[in-house]
């Protein structure tokens, strides 16, 4: 069993940035893949970006550029970069980790981008 607990959300304006945490208690070497999933009223939950335990990255085509994944193995923690945030980034971000054929979620996280 992984837990997995996201921090960082929060009210922006356009153009601005935020960093969203994802704590995991189980060390990120035994995790195959982690990532960020986001999900907007109305729509279904898409990916935003993934690591792999050997620090592959992959990017949705519409945070290229703008939003950075990375883990920090000593803290057990995955973190997303948002930069040049949009008001359609607006959504609950989750934090996802697959193990051994096991998906885990975390509870998810507000990001609101608004004047």
């Amino acid at each position: 069993q992984v837990q997995l607990v996201e921090s960082g959300g929060g009210l922006v304006q356009p153009g601005g940035s935020l960093r969203l945490s994802c704590a995991a208690s189980a060390m990120l070497f035994s995790i195959n893949r982690m990532g960020w999933y986001r999900q907007a009223p109305g729509k279904h939950r898409e990916l935003v970006a993934t690591i792999t335990s050997g620090g592959g990255t992959n990017y949705a085509d519409s945070v290229k550029g703008r939003f950075t994944i990375s883990r920090d193995n000593a803290k057990n923690t995955v973190y997303l970069q948002m930069n040049s945030l949009k008001p359609e980034d607006t959504a609950v971000y989750f934090c996802n980790a697959l193990r051994y054929g096991d998906v885990y979620w975390g509870q998810g996280t507000q990001v609101t981008v608004s004047t």
